[in-house]
This record gives C-alpha cells, sequence and structure tokens, in this order.
C-alpha cells in the first residue's frame, strides 16, 4: 500500500449508466432530462475537458457526427472522473464499455453455444450459453478498454475481471460432463465442473491476464459473485484463481459479494495469489446485527491478508454517514488487529442506486475514511 494514506478507498464496480450515455449510444438526440443531467455533471466534475467537441455536438442535437466509440469515450471518462471527484484512491471507469459481466468475455472464446435469456435476480436477464467444446481464446479482451483508462486516470487504475470459477458457474457445462465415463452422478458432474473451470481460467482468463498486464496494469479483481451459491466448491474457486494466475505479476484481489464465506473456509485460504478479500459487510450490518463479525474467519485461519472492507450498502439509497464509516472502520480494524491491512470500498458495485445516490454514499466514505484516520492519528484519552 505504498503511497497511499491509511484507509485507501477503491471501487468494486459499475455505476449506473448516465441517461444521456444511453441516448447518445442509440444514436438519437438527447431529450431535456438527458442534456439536463450531462450538464449538471459537466459542471460538478468536469469530464468533458479534452473532449469538447464531442461534448458540444451532444448538446447541439447532432449526435449523428459523434461515433459509438467516442461515447463510449465519453462514458469511460465520466466513470473516472465520477470516482476520482469522490475522493477514490484506486479506480476504474465504472464499466462504461460493458453491458454485463457474462456474455463479453463468453463471446471471445471458441467452444460456446448461446441459447437464450435466463433470469440471473429481480427482474435481470442474462444470455446463456453451453460449452459444447474445447475452450480457446479468440483474442485477450478488456485490453484497449484498459489503455484507455491508464492514459486518462490521474488515480491509480485497477481493473476488474469476471473470474473462471463464475463463468463456469453461470453456463451449462455439455462438454466437459460428456467427457465423463459412466453414470453422470455428483461425482462424476463435479470433476466435470473441475475440469471446466481450470480450462477456462488456463485458456482465457490467464492470457487476458497477462496481455493486461503487458499493458501496464498492475492491480486487477477477480470477480466471482458466484463463488458463495455453491460453498462446498470453495476449492473450484480456489484452483480456478490459481490456473488463471500462474506465474503473473500483478496485485490480486478477489470480489465475492454476499455469502456466508464462513463457508468458503478454509478451501478459498489456497488462492495463493489473492492478496486482498473485497467482501460486503454493511449489507448485514443492522437489525442488531454486527456485519464485520465475519472477519474473525481470517484470525482463526491465520490469514493476513488485505480486505476491501464493504463500508456501504449498495441495495438501500439511505446515504451512511462519515461517522457510521469510521465506526465500521474501526471495528474492523480491532477485529483485524492490523489497520494497514484495510481498503474501503461499497460492498459491490454500485449500479442499483442513482448516480446522485452512489456519489453521496461514496462521498460519505471518503469522509468516513478521514475520520477513522483522524481517530487513530489523534486517539481520545
Amino acid at each position: 500500500m505504498t503511497g497511499h494514506p491509511l484507509f485507501p478507498s477503491q471501487e468494486i464496480g459499475s455505476l449506473m449508466k448516465p441517461r444521456w450515455q444511453l441516448q447518445g449510444a442509440h444514436g438519437g438526440p438527447l431529450d431535456e432530462r438527458a442534456r439536463t443531467e450531462f450538464q449538471a455533471w459537466d459542471e460538478r466534475i468536469h469530464f468533458t475537458r479534452g473532449a469538447e467537441a464531442i461534448a458540444s455536438a451532444l448538446l447541439s442535437g447532432s449526435p449523428g457526427s459523434v461515433t459509438p466509440e467516442q461515447i463510449r469515450d465519453l462514458g469511460a471518462l465520466f466513470g473516472l472522473r465520477y470516482f476520482e471527484s469522490a475522493g477514490l484512491d484506486r479506480v476504474y471507469d465504472a464499466e462504461a464499455r460493458r453491458i454485463e459481466m457474462y456474455e463479453y468475455p463468453i463471446r471471445q472464446m471458441h467452444g460456446f453455444r448461446f441459447f437464450g435469456h435466463v433470469r440471473s435476480f429481480d427482474n435481470k436477464y442474462y444470455l446463456k450459453a453451453a460449452n459444447t467444446g474445447a475452450i480457446r481464446l479468440e483474442r485477450p479482451y478488456h485490453t484497449e478498454e484498459f489503455e484507455f483508462v491508464r492514459a486518462h486516470a490521474r488515480a491509480e487504475p485497477k481493473i476488474p475481471i469476471t473470474g473462471p470459477y463464475t463463468l463456469a458457474d453461470w453456463s451449462f457445462n455439455e462438454h466437459f460432463l460428456a467427457r465423463q465415463k459412466g453414470w453422470k452422478g455428483k461425482a462424476s458432474r463435479r470433476a466435470a465442473q473441475r475440469e471446466f473451470v481450470v480450462e477456462l481460467a488456463r485458456n482465457a482468463i490467464r492470457p487476458t491476464l497477462a496481455a493486461l498486464i503487458d499493458s501496464g496494469c498492475r492491480v486487477i479483481q477477480i470477480d466471482e459473485p458466484a463463488a458463495g451459491t455453491h460453498p462446498d466448491e470453495g476449492d473450484l474457486v480456489a484452483e480456478g484463481f490459481n490456473a488463471a494466475t500462474e506465474g503473473l505479476d500483478a496485485e490480486f484481489s478477489m470480489h465475492i459479494c454476499f455469502s456466508n464465506y464462513r463457508n468458503l473456509f478454509p478451501a478459498l485460504l489456497e488462492a495463493k495469489r489473492c492478496r486482498q478479500w473485497a467482501w460486503e459487510f454493511a449489507n448485514r450490518d443492522r437489525d442488531g446485527r454486527d456485519g464485520y463479525e465475519i472477519l474473525n474467519v481470517l484470525r482463526e485461519y491465520g490469514d493476513t491478508r488485505d480486505v476491501g472492507l464493504g463500508v456501504l450498502d449498495v441495495h438501500r439509497d439511505e446515504v451512511e454517514t462519515p461517522e457510521k464509516v469510521a465506526e465500521r472502520i474501526g471495528r474492523a480494524a480491532k477485529i483485524l488487529g492490523d489497520p494497514k491491512r484495510i481498503w474501503v470500498n461499497p460492498d459491490c458495485g454500485l449500479r442499483t442506486r442513482s448516480l446522485e445516490v452512489a456519489y453521496a454514499k461514496l462521498g460519505a466514505m471518503h469522509r468516513g475514511a478521514e475520520l477513522a484516520r483522524a481517530e487513530r492519528s489523534n486517539p481520545r484519552t
């Protein structure tokens, strides 16, 4: 954590896409609400500096002169300046170019066939594919996306990428299961799933990570939201992580959201190159429950890795006070025993909150980290 203050802050995922970006991407003129949104945010975070011609074309009602790529670039600049102006030490572009986290990476690989949309949660759907053959990467992905971020970021860039376990879990496993001999019972299915995860990691994720590192990326977050849905497969999560990161020189973290983390231990400890656990806590820290008690599992197993500490509940519009954020940081530091292990972040991506609510939450997070630092520097007597 050289060069960062105590309790540095980071983003953890995506933001809601601005109305102006969605309308601009479809090539139509901005409506009054989108124009107002565009101008208000530009006055606040100055995201159009260096892109004045694109901004002028959008606001003048001439979107036809702006390419979809330019719209995506401006969306990425918006995400960067949004996070940076909120005071974050590590940033990305809020996944401005990404529609979702599953379909795009799978489309960069051979060995898959898409079937149709399935419901993931609430009214959210994704296009699900089946693995029907050997996995081979068409080309490393997210590289151009990262290079744009690196060229324009003022804070330290950090890229999130969907992990191999989640990509496997969210797909139909046909190819590797068919290779299992005899009855396709529980043992055969588990063996097939292990092979699927490891092949995804080695043949698709690892070369993508290597290309990102070659482009100058030094901080990479592996997203494994599916990990908590099968707590008996923590060993597969760790094995996939290891196969994806083997021999690569970067700072890797693992983001798992909305899980009973205790159920994944001790298997998850085998993720050898993971330097930080980025977890959610604030979501469960209410109604008389201590959301940070789960950190005791790290003490029990003697694990001393850094912790990306979720201090913002991304499912509620209620904005946490800086004092609440500072109190949560202090509680976690007491459990961990070493405050230098803590990074602060939202529980997960803030895309389910409005841009105004998310910005207010991030501001409270930044001020809360400052309060927690001040408390460490000037403890009460």
